[in-house]
């Protein structure tokens, strides 16, 4: 039987996925659309059917609020008052399903965004992350992308019904950051608070050309491919990729999300409107610093570095074989910025996390 390609293992993915519960267990979240495209985007493909086959196996997904009532994206009160409601997730993603079948997806994302972008930092960053997965394949998709823009409402849906702007730590110049209040550590993925163009492939192993593909070209780039927001952002990852390796943790999967929700800005920004990426960055960097203040167990000198890592084609083979989602995720994170601006720090962060989760997976 011939290989899957990425569109195919990705459409296959999200129509077994498409009635399936945005979370579980208690108020986790609902990974499995990303981590399946993921797979997918790195080259396996064929591991994806099972990978999701096993997922819903494992996991005991809630069902779907019902819809209530539509949801009014003209009349800024009615929208507002939807906003971290989470029991309106349906009405929600009907309402960017409409959007998105009047017109072009990135209109939709770009009127969309800065509404979302100040609840970037609810549900540990999931709403933006699921929303660029999804956006990676829609601008991959070719011919018919309902599926992938199903997603793409799904991913929205979701981000505008966990949207939530409390206490977030920023720098004076950080003017476009929100507020958001420490969600609970002992939860890892708790839903709940207690107080530029990519294509399909992969990077080095299975994948094949992530550079080539995977580095979008903004209209002011420089010679590398990359804005001075793209780069921006690069660095962000760069850096918390670091702390995640050194940092001392009570659980190894919080802090990712430090890395992981700059990294999903990064796939979304070169599809944005020019005035909207400086904020998007400066929110990106506001929600990980803040992270680092919930997740990390006291501030001080950092841990030493583990030792040298694999070969990042190694560390995300080892990854899957996990088979934990923040694994597949982090992992492909690192792949695909060790391609932007190559830096030890990418693969130390998966390299760990590997080491950590796969010590709790067993």
């Amino acid at each position: 039987m011939a290989a899957l390609s990425y569109s195919d293992a990705v459409s296959e993915a999200l129509e077994r996925l498409r009635p399936v519960g945005f979370e579980h267990g208690r108020s986790f979240v609902n990974h499995a659309p990303m981590a399946a495209e993921a797979l997918a985007h790195m080259g396996y493909a064929d591991e994806v059917p099972a990978w999701v086959e096993r997922n819903l196996r494992t996991r005991s997904y809630h069902d779907v609020p019902e819809r209530r009532w539509p949801i009014d994206p003209d009349d800024p009160g009615d929208w507002r008052a939807a906003l971290g409601d989470f029991s309106r997730v349906a009405d929600w993603t009907a309402l960017f399903e409409r959007e998105l079948a009047l017109g072009p997806w990135t209109g939709v994302l770009a009127r969309w965004w800065p509404r979302l972008l100040p609840g970037m930092s609810a549900v540990l960053t999931h709403g933006v992350i699921r929303t660029a997965h999804a956006v990676r394949a829609v601008a991959a998709a070719h011919g018919d992308n309902r599926l992938q823009l199903g997603e793409l409402a799904q991913g929205l849906g979701y981000w505008a019904a966990r949207h939530s702007t409390h206490g977030i730590v920023a720098d004076p110049d950080d003017a476009a950051a929100p507020e958001t209040a420490a969600p609970d550590a002992a939860d890892p993925d708790a839903t709940s608070p207690p107080g530029d163009v990519t294509g399909p492939g992969g990077a080095a192993g299975p994948g094949g050309d992530l550079a080539g593909r995977d580095r979008g070209r903004a209209p002011d780039a420089g010679p590398d491919g990359r804005d001075e927001v793209s780069r921006d952002l690069d660095a962000l990852v760069a850096e918390y990729a670091g702390i995640y390796a050194t940092a001392a943790q009570h659980h190894p999967v919080p802090l990712i999300h430090a890395v992981t929700g700059p990294a999903a800005v990064r796939l979304v920004v070169g599809h944005l409107p020019s005035a909207q990426r400086r904020p998007s960055y400066l929110t990106a960097r506001a929600v990980s610093r803040t992270m680092l203040d919930w997740f990390r167990t006291a501030p001080g000198p950092a841990t030493p570095a583990p030792a040298a890592p694999p070969a990042l084609s190694e560390v995300f083979a080892r990854a899957v074989e996990i088979g934990d989602e923040h694994t597949i995720k982090l992992a492909e994170v690192a792949v695909r910025h060790e391609a932007f601006a190559p830096d030890p720090r990418h693969a130390a962060a998966a390299h760990l996390a590997n080491r950590a989760i796969g010590r709790l997976s067993r």
